[in-house]
């Protein structure tokens, strides 16, 4: 089985006298749906930021496809950029552009691809996410659901290997959670590999093939499969999920 992520004895702190993440270690195999479970201020979010490279640990080894992700050359950095995509979990951080088409346009642009090769390919993932009406509209006019299905869009239209997503059914309204839902569960069925924090049981209970459970203390409480994380609720209460 294929090792996309390695991670190995990470550690992190934002301020040197109070750690985000002690010590984490863990694989995450090709076309897994590894869910990162914690409550809030465990660590999660910023163990994807790590993940994704946007931040560089204190000490311990990020491994992408079985390279570092840590000091990475332009065509290595171009190529994991390529193959990974990352939803961040307030989506007015990651729209910027001045209408959803350009939105989704940013990142193939940003590759080198022919304007025309870019219109297509926005064109089929806006119809795909049920966007069209949208896409003249200014990201930030549009409601949470819009917005995330728009960032998510942003990242699916170069058709990434693998998905880091922060969060993603924070403050969605039911329908569109159950649309996101449905589209997670979608990608992963068509291969993707998925790597999601959140403190969402049912999410948790709905996608995961592992679940890697953050405890308070920044460090991994335990790593199991889901009916052994989500039937034991002294574990769940344990760690403030329940």
């Amino acid at each position: 089985m294929d090792i996309i992520f390695e991670l190995k004895n990470v550690s992190y702190s934002y301020i040197k006298s109070i750690p985000a993440l002690i010590d984490v270690s863990f694989n995450v195999n090709k076309g897994e749906k590894l869910i990162i479970l914690g409550a809030n201020g465990s660590g999660k979010s910023t163990l994807l930021k790590l993940m994704d490279g946007l931040m560089k640990p204190d000490s311990g080894h990020i491994l992408a496809f079985g390279r570092s992700i840590l000091n990475m050359k332009n065509d290595e950095e171009y190529e994991f950029r390529r193959k990974v995509g990352y939803l961040f979990q307030d989506s007015d951080v990651q729209l910027f552009n001045t209408n959803v088409f350009d939105e989704v346009a940013f990142a193939p642009l940003q590759m080198g691809l022919e304007i025309k090769d870019v219109k297509s390919m926005v064109d089929k993932t806006l119809e795909s996410f049920g966007l069209e009406k949208l896409r003249d509209r200014p990201p930030h006019r549009l409601s949470g659901g819009e917005k995330k299905k728009v960032a998510l869009a942003s990242i699916m239209v170069i058709n990434p290997e693998v998905l880091l997503l922060d969060e993603p059914t924070n403050g969605l309204d039911p329908r569109s959670r159950k649309w996101l839902i449905n589209m997670l569960i979608n990608l992963g069925n068509r291969g993707k590999t998925l790597i999601i924090s959140t403190h969402d049981l049912d999410l948790a209970k709905s996608l995961a093939d592992r679940i890697v459970i953050m405890n308070e203390s920044h460090t991994i409480e335990t790593i199991g499969k889901p009916h052994e994380i989500l039937d034991n609720s002294k574990l769940l209460e344990s760690v403030n999920l329940i």
